[in-house]
């Protein structure tokens, strides 16, 4: 157990620099920069115009496309790159998994194609 404790001791390290860093050029921030806000950089800066309605009004179904079309190609490439890595290893089964998991994301694609989830006015 000591053995597996310590070849995780570099990554606690690392973590904890991370971290301690972070914390640092935060306060520093804080003490370096002017705390003078005035008028202009309390205005709304997102879109430009103060909010006028609800954020849980309702939305066009074209945003929730582009997310699902996100979601499909990072997807993607998030599997197909460690699936190219080992396809040597695992086989005929593997391959086919990964063209059964291809066939998924592409039905996804055309309905968001057909959907006119691609099309913006």
């Amino acid at each position: 157990m000591e053995e597996l404790l310590r070849e995780y001791f570099a990554i606690l390290v690392f973590i904890g620099l991370a971290v301690g860093l972070a914390l640092i050029m935060v306060f520093a921030s804080m003490i370096v920069a002017r705390q003078k806000p005035d008028s202009e950089k309390l205005s709304a800066y997102e879109c430009g115009f103060e909010a006028f309605d609800d954020a849980r009004s309702r939305f066009d179904v074209r945003f929730y496309l582009v997310t699902l079309l996100f979601i499909i190609f990072d997807l993607e490439v998030a599997f197909l790159f460690p699936w190219a890595v080992t396809l040597g290893d695992i086989g005929l089964f593997g391959f086919w998994s990964m063209v059964v998991f291809l066939g998924i994301l592409t039905i996804g694609f055309i309905y968001e194609w057909r959907k006119g989830a691609l099309e913006w006015e």
